[in-house]
């Protein structure tokens, strides 16, 4: 990880922006430029904000129009020759790597020279609906000391289909998208779910936070990376919540070469937090839960009369632990994935443990 709270400029309280937005680009223009115009268009009135660009070796003529956001612009190529220093008085700044670097590295460099409160990173992808930031500024107030990564509810853009309310830890062991809501009722009275992470597609964070965790984990490869950044913040005491009322649209993987390595980054991902991710597993032991329960009913033979009990208390939120044979199940879920990712990679070359 590079260290970044060392490179980030030093600005006066009174001429900070309170948000910094993010947004690492790779050929995907006319997407880019939807994004940007839905951005402004959301934006809170009154909102000091500044939008950082960072463009990752873009060969579609996504450097040429960013020329054109801003006539006072000087676009500055990242090198270690040259480091990270940008102008501090546009609203727009824009960032060039020198070649393509990955998701990671393109945030942390920006980020690096962000002066907001908040940073928000955004994928180049999304459509951003009317009142989208509000609620995740509000999950953020609400949290206070104990926010962690406030993410939101994002619908897959060509279908309308929720594609994401949060990341939750599967039967194997694996983080994978929530692709339900929670009820109505729950929503009416709650405005915040908690999770063990959420995407970086489009996130909220404290940059005080950020400089603390020390950003993404370089070693990730477009994928993986903003998982883990929730698990670090987790591990430090904080809550990682979805703000419910907060509804982005995202073009999905619209990126190229954006699933390439994402057998790699799983495994490296479950080295690193195997116990944690068993921990985490309210998907997985409540899917155990259900799928013994409807064995249950299929062999009226049976007689796990104890488990049965302890399965439904689970699930109806009686009982706050999931019965130790649904933990189990993780367990033996997350082996599997570990002896098939060896047998895929032959042993993984400068993993985490």
């Amino acid at each position: 990880m590079s260290s970044l709270q060392s490179l980030t400029p030093s600005v006066p309280p009174s001429l900070r922006p309170r948000v910094s937005f993010i947004i690492p680009l790779y050929n995907c223009l006319a997407l880019s430029r939807g994004m940007l115009a839905s951005l402004q268009a959301t934006l809170p009135a009154g909102l000091a904000h500044e939008i950082i660009f960072i463009d990752d070796g873009s060969t579609d003529g996504t450097r040429e129009w960013l020329k054109t956001l801003s006539p006072s612009n000087g676009l500055q190529t990242l090198s270690p020759s040259n480091g990270l220093a940008t102008r501090h008085d546009a609203t727009i700044r824009v960032l060039l790597n020198e070649r393509n670097l990955g998701y990671a590295v393109s945030n942390n460099r920006a980020a690096a020279t962000a002066r907001g409160d908040f940073l928000v990173l955004l994928n180049d992808d999304l459509v951003l609906l009317p009142r989208w930031l509000e609620p995740m500024l509000a999950a953020h107030a609400r949290l206070r000391q104990r926010a962690g990564v406030v993410g939101n509810v994002q619908l897959d853009a060509s279908t309308g289909e929720v594609d994401h309310a949060g990341l939750v830890v599967n039967i194997t062991g694996k983080p994978v998208h929530a692709r339900a809501l929670p009820s109505l009722a729950y929503r009416a009275i709650r405005r915040i779910r908690d999770v063990p992470a959420v995407t970086g597609a489009c996130l909220l964070i404290e940059r005080s936070l950020w400089q603390h965790l020390g950003g993404f984990d370089e070693a990730y490869v477009n994928g993986g990376e903003d998982i883990e950044l929730c698990f670090r913040a987790r591990a430090a005491g904080r809550r990682n919540v979805v703000a419910l009322r907060s509804v982005v649209c995202h073009h999905v993987s619209s990126s190229p070469g954006r699933k390439l390595r994402d057998e790699e980054n799983s495994y490296r991902l479950a080295r690193r937090w195997a116990r944690e991710l068993v921990a985490a597993a309210d998907d997985g032991t409540r899917t155990w839960c259900r799928d013994y329960l409807a064995a249950q009913l299929l062999i009226p033979r049976s007689r796990e009369y104890r488990l049965a009990i302890a399965a439904w208390a689970f699930l109806a939120h009686v009982r706050t632990t999931p019965p130790a044979e649904a933990v189990l199940a993780v367990e033996a879920g997350l082996r599997g994935e570990f002896a098939r990712w060896e047998e895929m990679f032959g042993g993984f070359r400068g993993a985490k443990t």
